[in-house]
């Protein structure tokens, strides 16, 4: 049976193991021989990371042909209107492809998020906003240059739920086993 840990990746966590240049990495976290980070997250991001023991798992919960959904919690700096969200819904082109279509929707800001250490820098005459951001793909720094293109700048990322599995209740650096099983829905 394999193994899946989910772990709130701080602020600032490099997504291996060791880290180099006096960063911080997994292993200031985690002590466990034989379990990988299935898939990443940039240093400037935060939230759910997935952990397995199985390389097979952990190839099919980040293969984009599987299209487990990613969720994200997304405060961006000014405020999105109806052209934007559509745009980042149908589909915004990086490196002269388009991405997928994603699940995009303004939401309140989240009460249950934890404060980010360090904050966030915020300018008083600039408002933001929070987006839920759900893809099936996992381009480099995809929310945050999709959100660039259509004039939002990413101000935080918080990944919430990868297929089944949430964050919910972990606070950052916590983690947890989620049992032995394969999500639902996985081939």
């Amino acid at each position: 049976m394999s193994r899946i840990i989910l772990f709130n990746k701080p602020f600032g966590v490099l997504s291996q193991f060791r880290a180099a240049d006096g960063r911080r990495g997994l292993g200031d976290y985690l002590d466990m021989p034989g379990v990988y980070a299935a898939g990443r997250l940039d240093a400037d991001s935060e939230g759910l990371l997935l952990l397995t023991d199985d390389g097979r798992l952990q190839h099919r919960l980040t293969d984009p042909r599987h299209k487990l959904p990613k969720t994200y919690l997304v405060q961006v700096e000014g405020v999105p209107d109806a052209a934007a969200l559509k745009q980042l819904r149908t589909g915004v082109i990086l490196d002269g492809h388009p991405t997928r279509p994603a699940h995009v929707e303004s939401i309140a800001e989240p009460p249950d998020l934890w404060p980010r250490d360090p904050p966030i820098r915020v300018r008083q005459t600039i408002p933001t906003a929070w987006l839920e951001v759900a893809l099936t793909e996992g381009r480099n720094r995809q929310v945050r240059r999709m959100t660039a293109a259509v004039g939002l700048p990413t101000l935080r990322l918080v990944r919430w739920r990868i297929g089944p599995w949430t964050v919910a209740g972990l606070a950052p650096g916590q983690w947890r086993e989620a049992g032995n099983l394969e999500p639902d829905g996985m081939p």
